[in-house]
This record gives structure tokens, sequence and C-alpha cells, in this order.
């Protein structure tokens, strides 16, 4: 297992814009790939990580919930979203950019694990807003896409201030 070097916007926009294809081969390949991104996401204090954050082009995400379990999602796609959340997102790409998205609260995504099995979760909250923060990845599409509003270092000072989620802590950045 190894760390992987996460694309950042400002030099690898090309590469992060690019839309994933799905994987095919469920081998020992794909199981050191998904190792080496969840050493990586560890590694980064981020909440999920794409494929595509690491330069491989193929439809696989990484998410670690807050107990710390791991889900492996091959080949994803979101199945249904229920209600509305509004808040702060940012990403590992996008290093001290923040904005504010509205995702749906609930989300269930249809997957295979890393041997091909087919699975479905439904998360709430952090994990929802992921599911889907980490699935646009894999079709070029980044949170400041999305975005109502991006945040100024000083807005995020007074977002701290007023007791809001401190930006870069684990429960904000996907």
């Amino acid at each position: 297992m190894a760390l992987r070097t996460i694309l950042k916007k400002d030099t690898d926009e090309e590469s992060l814009r690019k839309k994933s294809r799905p994987v095919t081969v469920f081998d020992k390949r794909l199981h050191t790939m998904i190792d080496d991104m969840i050493d990586t996401l560890k590694d980064s204090g981020g909440v999920g990580l794409a494929a595509p954050q690491v330069g491989t082009l193929r439809r696989i995400v990484v998410i670690e919930k807050e107990d710390g379990t791991i889900l492996e999602l091959v080949n994803p796609e979101i199945i249904a979203t229920a209600g509305e959340q509004e808040g702060l997102e940012g990403c590992l790409s996008l290093p001290g950019v923040w904005g504010v998205v509205k995702r749906p609260m609930t989300v269930t995504v249809k997957a295979m694990d890393r041997n091909g099995n087919v699975y479905t979760d439904t998360e709430s909250e952090l994990i929802g807003r992921c599911f889907v923060h980490e699935c646009e990845h894999l079709d070029g599409i980044l949170f400041v896409d999305r975005a109502s509003k991006i945040l100024t270092e000083e807005e995020l000072q007074q977002m701290e201030e007023e007791g809001e989620p401190e930006p870069g802590s684990e429960e904000e950045e996907a």
C-alpha cells in the first residue's frame, strides 16, 4: 500500500474535469488501488476521495464514516435522494477553498465492493453529502460548480466566531 498524490485544481484541472470509466475487472490491481486510496484518504484528513483525484479515471470512491468505517464504492450510482441540506463544503483537490452547497439530506447509492458484489447503502447528513460530492468527481464535476457562494477567509473566520463548524474539520471536508 502506498500514498497517492492528490491532484489539485490549480495544476491538474484538465485531469479533474474528465469523466471516469467503469471498473470491469475486479482483481488484485483494483484491490491495491482501493487500499492506496484508503491510505491516502486517512493521511489527508478528509472524508472522501474519488479515483480521479489521484489520477485514475475509474469509477472508484472511498469514504470514511464518523465511526472510522471505510466505505468502498466501485461504479457507484445514486439511486435515490430525499430532503435537503445546505452547508459548507471543501475538497482535497481544492485546498483552502470553501463554499456553500445545497445537497440532498439522505442519499441511497448502489455500488459494487472490491470483489464485484452489488450492494446499496443509504446515508444522511455528512456521508450523504459525501456520496454526491464524490460521485460528481467521477463525472468531472467539482463542488465549486455547485456552490451558491465561495467564502472568503474573512467570512470563514466570522463563521468560526459564530460557532459554525470549523472548515477543514473532518466533519466538513469531503
